[in-house]
């Protein structure tokens, strides 16, 4: 987890590539990165003190309406990997976040992503996170606030 004045900016999330998550090619499958992704989103709520649980013990889900991913290099079985997550934009009815995978070894970059998602209820109806969640928005707010280029919405 990195920060700058005592504000959490992101957090690295760090596996080994499995011999399931490989395709024929002996390179990990494209498929496997929105699963890293969640991965370092999950981390990086739960470093931040807002797990996912807790934010639907509230009532409320992220449900993800938009995701892209570019491949720079391939990950191999067994490659020891890092993903970087931070919160890229926020506002009271969305939060996206950026991801940035490479590889620990030699911090070769493997891939950069994005997931765009909207703060619901249970029947997926938009709400205000801000006024539904205020101690959640709060929480990642103070996460955010200082991040370089980010944007409040």
């Amino acid at each position: 987890m990195s920060t700058e004045g005592g504000i959490v900016m992101r957090t690295s999330t760090v596996f080994t590539a499995r011999y399931a998550e490989t395709d024929q090619m002996g390179i990990v499958h494209h498929s496997n990165y929105p699963i890293w992704f969640e991965a370092g989103r999950t981390d990086f709520l739960k470093k931040a003190g807002v797990s996912n649980t807790s934010i639907e013990a509230k009532g409320v889900l992220l449900p993800l309406y938009e995701m892209n991913c570019r491949f720079i290099s391939p990950a191999k079985y067994e490659d020891e990997i890092v993903v970087e997550t931070r919160i890229k934009t926020l506002s009271c009815v969305r939060i996206s976040f950026s991801y940035q995978v490479f590889n620990a070894s030699n911090n070769k970059p493997i891939a950069t992503g994005e997931t765009l998602h909207a703060w619901t209820d249970k029947t997926l109806k938009p709400l205000n996170a801000e006024k539904k969640i205020p101690e959640v928005y709060s929480a990642l707010y103070k996460e955010f606030k200082n991040i370089n280029g980010g944007n409040v919405l």
